[in-house]
């Protein structure tokens, strides 16, 4: 997110003729941009990851081609997405980590995170799924209480 906050730093400047060191902005983003494809992606899993030395997936990484940091094309993108897939989702909504390998405090357990299966849809979308796309946000909709609130889990 430290790159995302960069990137709409220098869009905003350019956009609308602000001050601010756009050049040192850019070189930031792109130096954070780097070290995030080297040491964030594990080769040997084939997917990006919850942090750097982790094997541990987060369901926050769903947001990579949505915040633009790398598009959906991009094969890291789509095998990490397979692996959230095939690894996070239970019951066909998506957990944001595993709480048995995550150490976060917390006990085990902890149920699937709602925005985290919005996200997927959202990712579905860039994919060019968009029948599974569809198929999730009516399932998740589906999910909402008597006056249309959805819980966080």
């Amino acid at each position: 997110m430290a790159w995302v906050a960069l990137d709409r730093a220098v869009k905003t400047v350019e956009a609308f003729g602000l001050e601010g060191p756009v050049d040192r902005w850019r070189a930031i983003r792109h130096q954070i941009h780097a070290d995030v494809c080297e040491r964030g992606f594990d080769r040997a899993r084939g997917c990006f990851v919850q942090a750097y030395g982790s094997k541990q997936l987060d369901a926050s990484l769903l947001m990579l081609p949505s915040t633009g940091f790398l598009p959906a094309s991009d094969p890291r993108v789509r095998s990490t997405i397979d692996a959230i897939e095939r690894e996070l989702v239970c019951d066909g909504l998506v957990m944001r980590y595993d709480t048995r390998e995550t150490e976060d405090g917390l006990p085990p357990g902890e149920g699937a995170f709602i925005a985290c299966s919005f996200w997927l849809a959202d990712a579905y979308v860039l994919l060019g799924r968009v029948d599974e796309a569809r198929a999730l946000f009516k399932r998740l909709l589906a999910l909402r209480n008597d006056v249309g609130l959805l819980s966080e889990e």
